[in-house]
């Protein structure tokens, strides 16, 4: 895609921020729209564009990331009277790199291709180290005309993988945040469990590591918590969004996760505990009391 495609970005949270500084250090236009033009310092100091509602980041862009995260967020977004699709959409494209209910996403998608537009869902997995290094793994949904003319895009955050039509990006992250949820238990409880023995826990990290227990998150998130460091890769209560969305997705399918339901819960116990806004790693407070 041509540097002087004008990019549009919606979202500038822990992930959202790094990940439109790559384009923005590109070498694009890129225009953004927080709810607080201060969220935004950062990239209006490097160059970008405010706009003052998602309706005119529309107006002046001609592909719009959105990187939100409720599904009222996302609903707010795209649907308000100021919302992305508000005004003329024809020739856009939206890619929704947030985790969104595959539902939502096919809503969207009818709604755009009515008008003109070419809708592309897009979750990440990587967290906040992954959008800082331009790593994350993408998983991509949508025709494959709007695929290929956004795909110059994704190399400057990571690697995508084409998934199939689109819902199948949002689909594929909820196998992901599956996956994810049930390692983090192992993680934090093979930590505790270390702790208890006596063990020294970083050193079990490089012990195991190297072996069939390595992982993503034993490589990055097991030295948080060794740090006693529970500051938010990626937040607790998104992540209880996520797994919502995955255990409501398995009902419709008829499918029972017990695994993705014990998860949920002891996430959901440990924003009980106040630790909503901490990272994925606090699971290990709400085990400790478990």
């Amino acid at each position: 895609m041509q540097k002087n495609t004008k990019l549009g970005w919606i979202g500038l949270g822990v992930m959202g921020e790094p990940m439109c500084h790559h384009l923005l250090a590109a070498g694009y236009p890129v225009s953004v729209f927080t709810r607080s033009r201060e969220k935004a310092g950062r990239m209006l100091s490097d160059g970008a564009r405010w706009c003052k509602t998602p309706a005119d980041i529309t107006e002046y862009c001609d592909v719009i990331f959105t990187m939100v995260g409720s599904e009222q967020e996302v609903r707010e977004i795209y649907f308000s009277d100021n919302g992305l699709l508000a005004r003329d959409i024809a020739d856009k494209i939206f890619i929704d790199m947030g985790t969104t209910a595959p539902g939502l996403t096919l809503e969207i998608k009818q709604y755009a291709s009515e008008r003109g537009a070419q809708v592309v869902d897009a979750p990440v997995s990587g967290g906040d180290v992954g959008a800082k290094n331009a790593s994350l793994s993408i998983m991509a949904g949508g025709d494959d005309d709007a695929l290929s003319r956004v795909s110059a895009l994704f190399s400057y955050l990571g690697k995508m993988q084409v998934m199939g039509k689109s819902g199948s990006g949002q689909h594929t992250k909820m196998c992901n945040q599956i996956v994810v949820a049930g390692t983090m238990i192992g993680v934090c409880e093979s930590l505790l469990y270390a702790k208890r023995a006596g063990l020294d826990c970083e050193t079990l990290v490089a012990a195991i590591g190297p072996g069939a227990a390595g992982c993503w998150s034993l490589d990055n998130l097991a030295p948080r918590i060794n740090r006693q460091d529970f500051s938010p890769g990626f937040m607790v209560d998104h992540f209880i969004k996520d797994l919502g969305i995955a255990v409501s997705e398995a009902q419709a399918m008829n499918l029972n996760l017990p695994g993705l339901s014990l998860a949920k819960s002891l996430y959901e116990k440990v924003s009980e505990m106040g630790h909503g806004q901490n990272g994925t790693q606090a699971l290990l407070l709400a085990l400790e009391k478990y």
